[in-house]
């Protein structure tokens, strides 16, 4: 693009709306990716963001009264997803109770040559999330009694978050495999299996068929405001 102003000023506004539209930040992440020298057919596919948002104006996050007792995640990677140098995407949410109070999708910065390695990476990412929300927590005078509960749809990740036995090829991520073994072993986190059919996660790390993103769409709680029921009088203070 010629002038590339317009296309990082939507792209910014944009990354302002996934705070409360988790449903775009993959799109999102993926056009901001190219803000340091824009192409048309980027500028397309921002407009195209565009129109979804123009068209679900109503949509937004929805939270809930509940106890705050129980962090749920769920995390999943992309591998070697990105088409021209082969990153990965990886992906998680973080539920408190039924409410979505944290998310992220995210190219991986480096190069992975398994995909237990680049699901370690994501796996990795969200129990530093976890960590510092159960600190939070702590600071509020309402400590998490039981552990985190992180679904990884990874049979092999999740083998080497309990095996004391460590592999040739897992030595260049030792300090992730230690990090989350420590907190496996205190009992902050504990990690389990989550059929891949079943990660609605998927909707930070991939494009997904329509169908797919609409029932993903609502289990992350983006829904439309309730009808307000006619008649009924509001006093307004």
């Amino acid at each position: 693009m010629s002038d590339p102003t317009l296309y990082r000023s939507l792209a910014g506004a944009l990354r302002y709306l996934t705070f409360t539209r988790p449903d775009i930040a993959y799109a999102v992440q993926h056009v901001c990716l190219f803000m340091h020298a824009p192409r048309e057919p980027h500028f397309t596919d921002l407009k195209r963001i565009i129109r979804y948002v123009k068209g679900t104006l109503d949509y937004g996050l929805h939270l809930y009264p509940s106890a705050l007792t129980k962090l749920l995640s769920y995390t999943d990677v992309d591998w070697a997803g990105c088409p021209d140098m082969r990153h990965s995407t990886s992906g998680y949410c973080v539920f408190l109770e039924d409410n979505l109070i944290s998310w992220s999708a995210k190219r991986q910065a480096t190069i992975s040559c398994l995909s237990a390695e680049a699901e370690y990476r994501g796996v990795a990412n969200v129990v530093a999330e976890i960590c510092w929300l159960r600190n939070l927590h702590l600071e509020l005078q309402c400590p998490l009694r039981k552990a985190s509960l992180i679904y990884c749809d990874n049979i092999f990740a999740i083998y080497l978050f309990h095996s004391l036995v460590q592999h040739q090829r897992t030595k260049h991520i030792e300090i992730d495999i230690h990090f989350i073994r420590e907190k496996v072993a205190i009992g902050h986190v504990k990690v389990s299996h989550m059929p891949s059919s079943y990660q609605f996660v998927d909707i930070f790390t991939k494009g997904l068929p329509m169908q797919l993103f609409l029932d993903f769409r609502s289990s992350l709680s983006v829904l439309v405001p309730p009808t307000p029921t006619e008649g009924v009088l509001v006093n307004i203070i």
